[in-house]
C-alpha cells in the first residue's frame, strides 16, 4: 500500500507541472484561471486563492485547468477567446513542454546522482567483431548506419535490431572520424547480439555532463515512444502490450519497491509519454487545439467558437469513453509485469 501511494503521489506530480504549464502561461498571457484541478470526478477539497479555486477531485488519473472564455466565447479581454491565437497556442503548448522539461530534469538528477555509460568504448573484448574490425579504447561512437548515437541505449538498440547483418559504424578518434564495418555475433550467455565493446562510464558527471545527459536521454525516449506509437497504429503490437493508469500504478509501484533512481527513471519516461500522448490531434486533447490554432495561423481565418466546443465536447466524451475502455482492459487483462 505505501508503495502505491507513493506511485499515486509521483502520478500527482507529473499532472500538476503538465496543468501549472498551462496555468503559468495562462496567466503571463493576461487570462483569467477559473479552476486549477488535480484528479478528475467529485470533488475532494477545494480552496480558493485569489481568482483561481484549486481542486483535489476522488480520481487521480488527470487535472485541468478552467479558463475563462475556454469553452465559449466571452466579451471580456481576461478571456482565453479573446486572445491571439499566437498566444492561445503559447497557452495550449505549455503543457506538454513542461512535461518534457520534467522529463529533462529527471534524467539529469539521474545522471548526476549515479552516473551514466558514456558513448565512448573503454573495454573490448578478445577476438570480437570491434576487436577485429579495429575500435580502441577511448574511441567515441558516432553513429552506426547512419543513425546518429546520442547515448548508450542507442548502440545497444541499433545493435539489436540488425543482429547478425554488418553495421557501418563512424567513430570519433584524436578529433578525426573514422569508419569501421563490423558484423554482431550472437553470445549465449547474455542471450544477444554483441559488438564486444564496453562503455566509459562517467561515475561523477560534471553539471554540465549531467544536463547533457538529461537532454539526450530525452530524446532517446521521445524516439522510442515514437516508435511504440507506429508500431500500435499499424496493428503490430499486441493489445497485451497496452496499458492504461493501473499499469502505470503497477509499474510504478515496482520500480518504488527497486530504489529511487529506478522510480525516477520511470516516471521520467512517464513524463515524456504524457507528453506526446497529448500532442496527438484529437479534439478536447492538447493536440487537438493546437491543431486548430495552427490553422488559424495559417489561415488567418478563425474558427467559430460554437463548433470548437462541440467538436471538444464530442471528443471528450469519446476520451472518456476510452479511458474507461482502458481501465476495464487493465482490471480484467492486465499486462504482464
Amino acid at each position: 500500500m505505501v508503495y502505491i501511494i507513493i506511485a499515486l503521489l509521483g502520478l500527482s506530480v507529473l499532472i500538476i507541472a503538465h496543468e501549472f504549464g498551462h496555468f503559468i502561461l495562462a496567466k503571463l498571457n493576461g487570462v483569467k484561471v477559473e479552476e486549477f484541478s488535480l484528479g478528475m470526478g467529485p470533488k475532494i477539497v477545494g480552496i480558493k486563492g485569489g481568482e483561481t479555486t484549486y481542486l483535489v477531485k476522488a480520481f487521480p488519473i488527470g487535472g485541468y485547468v478552467k479558463m475563462l472564455g475556454q469553452e465559449e466565447s466571452v466579451d471580456d479581454p481576461r478571456s482565453f477567446s479573446s486572445k491571439s491565437a499566437i498566444r492561445r497556442l503559447s497557452i495550449i503548448v505549455a503543457g506538454p513542454l513542461m512535461n518534457v522539461i520534467l522529463a529533462v530534469l529527471l534524467f539529469t538528477i539521474i545522471g548526476m546522482g549515479r552516473g551514466f555509460a558514456s558513448t565512448s568504448v573503454d573495454r573490448i573484448v578478445n577476438n570480437s567483431a570491434a576487436q577485429k574490425a579495429g575500435l580502441k579504447h577511448g574511441d567515441q561512437i558516432v553513429s552506426i548506419n547512419n543513425k546518429k548515437v546520442q547515448v548508450w541505449d542507442d548502440i545497444s538498440i541499433i545493435v539489436g535490431n540488425n543482429k547478425n547483418k554488418p553495421l557501418d559504424i563512424k567513430i570519433k578518434r584524436n578529433n578525426a572520424e573514422k569508419k569501421y564495418v563490423l558484423t554482431p555475433s550472437f553470445d549465449k550467455k547474455t542471450n544477444r547480439y554483441m559488438v564486444g565493446i564496453y562503455p566509459v562510464y562517467i561515475e561523477k558527471p560534471s553539471l554540465s555532463q549531467g544536463i547533457t545527459y538529461g537532454y539526450r536521454e530525452n530524446i532517446f525516449f521521445v524516439k522510442q515512444t515514437f516508435i511504440a506509437l507506429s508500431t500500435l497504429f499499424q496493428g503490430k503490437m499486441s493489445a497485451n502490450d497496452v496499458g492504461g493508469p493501473v499499469t502505470m500504478i503497477r509499474l510504478s509501484s515496482q520500480a518504488a519497491k527497486s530504489g529511487v533512481w529506478t522510480f525516477m527513471l520511470v516516471y521520467a519516461f512517464f513524463s515524456i509519454q504524457l507528453a506526446i500522448f497529448n500532442i496527438i490531434p484529437f479534439p478536447a486533447l492538447d493536440g487537438g487545439w493546437i491543431f486548430m490554432l495552427l490553422f488559424e495561423i495559417i489561415s488567418r481565418k478563425k474558427i467559430d467558437d460554437k463548433k470548437v466546443a462541440v467538436v471538444n465536447y464530442i471528443g471528450f466524451i469519446l476520451l472518456m469513453v476510452l479511458m474507461v475502455v482502458v481501465f476495464m482492459k487493465d482490471i480484467f487483462f492486465p499486462v504482464k509485469l
